[in-house]
């Protein structure tokens, strides 16, 4: 935990957070408002009743208020993020801007008037609500600064042939980001791709005009996105990089910010393994696999001859709501307790878990950051948007994992598996891995690059 002097200044000053409500948004938007709060501001979390924090999630010593917003289960069920994301931008206004004007005639008498608003990119009508306030807006962009810099590049990138996307050119690398390749571009399945065109130019937009751009980042990690950034795209705004954010925050006032139930079980079976010796997977809170890929996965764990511990998640396989119905019959009981298979698990706890020694998973930035932090390897295999970036900059910047590239098959992935937790090559990566780990924490602690920057943006906070 971070403490400093300007704690008894922050005292009497309120931040509004209002998180984009799906996991991957909420889960960094709720550890940043935990840091705030461990420096004296006071915190109130704006969140719409579409997947609402449910009361277990809540920190006592936050206010919450609901934004109303009533989707059609047509709408709640779109494939299309797009969409999705266009139908919550327009149903949230007026809400939005009620729930604004409400908690800002509090203030009038409030101990704790309100500094600024703390809302996500894609929420994009929080800028001209917030302006017609008067109320200063900073943005949290809960994705790596690496792929934030090739969103804010996509009209370059449009302009020199790499967009749209062409079959024919997927292993070209695009030389403006090495080593990235055009295959590794951010692109979302389902949708139009000017309409994602769209959303990016939309999101990229938001901190121009903007009191200041956050990252959940450490200069040591992304310092050459930053400095991209800070030069070629928001030269006039402040820019802090002050995470990983779940390791800057108080440990004991984390309570769980998930949407879906934990399943401890994984812990438990954890302590009966090996240390090291164990490969987890889990592909996050929204990529969908088809049967046939699922199948491969399985067979891959099983084949490697590690123990396995695998989330598979109500709707991951496609046609198959059910938990493992996917699974084989017997294949769970034949490997004889080598493998535990959970809906949900407790992420963070398993990946600080002496017997995890791989993390095969589809890179979104929560996930890539944790198993940094604790030094666990990856096998990388992405499914959309910032993923691909993610994953190249795993396997070949950091070189802390190994990316299946060709696809999922299941000698591929028992091959990937093995290189990674048995062999030599396995051994580098996670030296390299370890290093990794230290960084970030020495990013954290006083004089380190997030240490610093964190107490930079409280200080911009309270000069608003």
């Amino acid at each position: 935990m971070i403490v400093d002097s300007k704690m008894e200044q922050s005292k009497g000053r309120r931040v509004i957070l209002f998180p984009l409500p799906f996991q991957g948004h909420i889960n960094p938007m709720l550890e940043l408002a935990n840091i705030l709060h461990s420096k004296g501001l006071s915190i109130a979390i704006l969140h719409t009743s579409f997947n609402s924090l449910s009361p277990s999630t809540r920190n006592p010593y936050f206010t919450y208020h609901s934004i109303p917003v009533d989707l059609t289960e047509t709408e709640v069920s779109s494939k299309d993020f797009t969409v999705l994301l266009s139908i919550l931008n327009a149903k949230c206004v007026e809400p939005f801007r009620e729930c604004l004007s409400g908690l800002l005639s509090d203030d009038v008498n409030s101990e704790d008037p309100i500094a600024c608003l703390i809302s996500d990119p894609l929420f994009n009508f929080t800028r001209s609500v917030a302006e017609s306030f008067k109320l200063p807006r900073i943005v949290l962009r809960t994705g790596g600064a690496a792929s934030f810099a090739v969103y804010a590049a996509f009209p370059l990138l449009k302009e020199k042939g790499y967009l749209p996307i062409s079959d024919s050119r997927l292993e070209e690398p695009v030389t403006e980001f090495s080593p990235i390749k055009v295959k590794d571009l951010p692109m979302m399945p389902n949708c139009d791709p000017e309409d994602f065109y769209q959303l990016i130019t939309n999101m990229t937009n938001e901190p121009k005009s903007s009191h200041g751009l956050i990252f959940n980042t450490f200069e040591e990690l992304e310092g050459q996105a930053l400095a991209t950034i800070r030069q070629e795209y928001y030269p006039n705004i402040p820019i802090f990089s002050l995470g990983p954010f779940h390791k800057c925050g108080p440990t004991t006032s984390s309570s769980s910010t998930s949407l879906q139930s934990q399943d401890q079980s994984c812990i438990s079976w954890l302590n009966t393994q090996a240390p090291k010796s164990v490969a987890y997977v889990s592909f996050g809170s929204a990529a969908r696999i088809d049967h046939a890929q699922f199948l491969e996965i399985a067979w891959g764990l099983a084949n490697s001859g590690q123990p396995f511990l695998w989330v598979v998640r109500p709707g991951l396989v496609q046609q198959s709501e059910l938990h493992d119905q996917a699974l084989p019959n017997g294949f769970l009981e034949a490997l004889n307790e080598r493998a535990h298979v959970v809906k949900w698990a407790p992420q963070k706890e398993v990946l600080a878990h002496p017997a995890v020694g791989a993390f095969w998973t589809h890179c979104g930035w929560n996930s890539t950051l944790e198993s940094i932090c604790e030094g666990v390897p990856m096998i990388c295999t992405p499914y959309f948007s910032d993923q691909m970036v993610d994953a190249r900059f795993v396997s070949d910047v950091w070189k802390v994992g190994l990316q299946l590239e060709h696809g999922i098959e299941r000698g591929e992935a028992e091959r990937t598996i093995r290189r990674l937790m048995v062999e030599k090559e396995g051994e580098e990566i996670k030296e390299r891995a370890l290093k990794l780990m230290e960084k970030a924490n020495l990013s954290l602690k006083e004089g380190g690059s997030s240490y610093q920057s964190l107490d930079d943006l409280v200080n911009h906070i309270l000069s608003l």
